[in-house]
């Protein structure tokens, strides 16, 4: 199984941004759909965006207009530009397949939107 290993979070002041990235330690060029997570204090992790093998996107409604998805895969990475960052933002993020289903999750990395 390949492994993902996030990076990237900090803390950041309302209306900033972050750019996260997912490396990979085997090839993703095969796999279809790749996404970032998050899980906020208190709450299930909910997936925030997705990007196919093709350079299909989806983002969840919470996040459209403000974050990016993007992969390299010649490189196995996977990026997330996050903009406009509101407190609600704040989360643990996690890269993964989707659906994740009985892949392993990484330590993620925290992202904490605070004046």
């Amino acid at each position: 199984q390949v492994q993902l290993v996030e990076t990237g979070g900090g803390l950041v002041q309302p209306g900033g941004s972050l750019r996260l990235s997912c490396a990979a330690s085997g090839s993703i060029f095969s796999i279809n759909a790749m996404g970032w997570y998050r899980q906020a204090p208190g709450k299930g992790r909910e997936l925030v965006a997705l990007i196919t093998s093709g350079g299909t996107t989806w983002y969840t409604d919470s996040v459209k207009g403000r974050f990016t998805i993007s992969r390299v895969n010649a490189k196995n990475m996977m990026f997330l530009q996050m903009n406009s960052l509101k407190p609600e933002d704040t989360a643990v993020y996690y890269c993964n397949i989707v659906p994740a289903g009985g892949s392993p999750w990484g330590q993620g990395t925290q992202v904490t939107v605070s004046s």
